[in-house]
């Protein structure tokens, strides 16, 4: 029994395959929105490449946690090409909302940590994850833990996606030797030398992003390519208290840590990164929830839409400023004439008005 599958529209891409928002629809009528990942064309000759799409389809389906995108199927198009179905996060990514974030809110701090924390769980379930038929550890590294990676849905949920460049015992493809995989950005030390990583890199990588939702600056970039790995190797971290005063010494401590160079200094496992997150947010009465956090991925959707549809913004603008100037002109009136205020019925109705223009 086999899905359809119809594609709606355009998430995103890259260099490797494109997202896009589809529709699954069973043979008995049912539908679930869901992302759909397809391999570039171009790439679909490249017998190794497809392998080690394959076999990032294997892994991928093995994933089942509340922080981690899954994966429900992997098929072949007409074309030929590869695609993979996986659940739809509606929302945003966090690269989209540190750009949100930057240009309307002041930093959260402990919004920051709790997205960190929660996406620390996702990576660690992945990490220590057996294979469930032989139940021999899968060994899964993520290696390109990074902004665009981590979904943020309008629920207020965390989830990692795409361990496609995930390495693991079970691979039947072993990628080149010395050949570095993931965002310059966001690699780890050990990773710019050509060194076999284990679950210890995602935490560097994990540290990286941490540092910069507090700092509200990059970490390690550069001009080019290879002037950005070389800040990665050397493992440079600047003061945060320094760059950001609200920052505490012992929060600074925490992320140092996790950013060590020598990864025997880091934290051992992800858990343990984001338990010292969730232990300085208790600490120091740092309260943030999911509610918290959709709240705010609602606004950046909302400021997607309206960037999407201008004209659409435009009335909306303008029907608020009619209705900010109506209810001027009746407080006005109210004051001037009590003894004449309008029946209150008709001030309801004059609100509903003007909230089915909204509406609308």
């Amino acid at each position: 029994m086999q899905n359809k599958y119809t594609v709606l529209d355009r998430l995103g891409g890259g260099g490797q395959a494109e997202v896009f928002r589809g529709i699954s629809e069973s043979l008995q009528g049912y539908k679930k929105a869901v992302a759909i990942k397809r391999v570039l064309p171009h790439l679909t000759a490249n017998e190794k490449f497809v392998a080690m799409f394959l076999d990032e389809a294997r892994l991928s389906l093995f994933l089942q946690h509340a922080n981690v995108v899954q994966v429900f199927a992997v098929s072949k198009a007409d074309d030929g090409t590869y695609f993979l179905v996986m659940e739809f996060v509606d929302g945003c990514d966090l690269k989209e909302l540190v750009q949100y974030h930057r240009a309307h809110r002041a930093s959260d701090i402990g919004l920051a940590l709790y997205i960190m924390a929660e996406a620390a769980r996702g990576l660690h379930y992945a990490h220590t994850l057996d294979h469930p038929y032989t139940g021999k550890p899968l060994n899964i590294v993520h290696r390109d833990v990074s902004p665009p990676n981590i979904m943020l849905s309008k629920n207020g949920e965390v989830k990692v996606v795409d361990f496609g460049l995930a390495k693991a015992v079970s691979q039947l493809e072993i990628t080149d030797e010395g050949v570095v995989k993931g965002k310059f950005s966001y690699l780890s030390p050990e990773a710019t030398l050509g060194m076999d990583v284990d679950a210890r890199a995602d935490v560097f990588a994990l540290g990286i992003i941490t540092w910069e939702l507090l700092a509200n600056r990059r970490l390690f970039v550069a001009d080019d390519p290879y002037a950005t790995v070389a800040k990665v190797r050397e493992a440079r971290i600047p003061s945060l208290p320094a760059i950001a005063p609200n920052v505490a010494p012992e929060l600074d401590a925490v992320v140092r840590k996790a950013l060590a160079k020598n990864r025997d200094d880091r934290y051992p496992t992800a858990a343990e990164f984001g338990e010292a997150l969730a232990d300085y947010m208790f600490a120091n009465e740092l309260k943030a929830t999911s509610r918290d956090l959709a709240a705010i991925v609602r606004e950046v959707k909302v400021a997607r839409e309206r960037a999407a549809n201008p004209k659409e913004s435009l009335i909306h603008a303008l029907v608020m400023d009619e209705r900010a100037r109506m209810m001027s002109i009746i407080e006005d009136e109210v004051v001037a004439k009590p003894a004449e205020l309008t029946p209150a019925k008709e001030l309801v109705d004059t609100t509903d008005w003007t909230k089915n223009l909204l509406d609308d």
